[in-house]
């Protein structure tokens, strides 16, 4: 199995000129995150999983799918160094120096994608989504296998523009069966 991942970057910090207006995915739930993303990815035993590198949910697949051993596929909507300043080392967290070791690990095997598109145009990321599922149906259909997603998000909508929530309607209408991962269960005392 193909699995397209996609979640929520970790919640801004309160003091940085830009926090989160209602809590998305707390940076204390990370650990919690973190291991759901390896049970699930153990479980599923996907060949290869599809999606980007932001810090949070998709940092955490790419760290476990390495873990695993499963080859991993990501695709920037840009140069990979704009897209760690603008989606990686802007929240709190060690996340650079986890972005640089993933996309280190993955460019070596010729995995990176980084596409060419407008880092300025909030419709980059919709537009990465879109190739987010074409290259994991490009790879399925290379190796025969069936296409799946992972979901790591609060479940809640931001509203208009929301890019995991459009990522998740695009994976059910495809008919990939979307897991998904809570980044507020523990929050939510569930």
């Amino acid at each position: 199995m193909i699995l397209a991942y996609a979640g929520r970057r970790v919640d801004a910090a309160a003091d940085s000129g830009t926090p989160s207006t209602e809590p998305r995915f707390p940076i204390g739930n990370v650990v919690r995150v973190a291991r759901e993303v390896e049970r699930v990815l153990a479980e599923l035993k996907p060949s290869t999983v599809v999606g980007s590198a932001a810090c949070g949910a998709d940092l955490l697949v790419l760290e476990a799918a390495g873990r695993l051993g499963m080859r991993r596929r990501i695709i920037l909507p840009f140069d990979r160094a704009t897209f760690r300043a603008s989606s990686v080392t802007d929240r709190p967290g060690d996340w650079g120096a986890r972005f640089d070791a993933a996309i280190d690990e993955v460019s070596a095997e010729g995995d990176l994608v980084e596409l060419a598109l407008d880092a300025k145009d909030d419709a980059t990321y919709m537009q990465a989504n879109v190739e987010i599922f074409r290259q994991a149906e490009t790879v399925a259909r290379s190796t025969g296998e069936d296409c799946r997603a992972l979901v790591i998000w609060n479940r809640v909508t931001r509203g208009s523009g929301d890019v995991t929530e459009a990522f998740f309607t695009e994976a059910a209408r495809r008919g990939w069966s979307p897991e998904v991962i809570d980044t507020l269960a523990a929050t939510r005392g569930r």
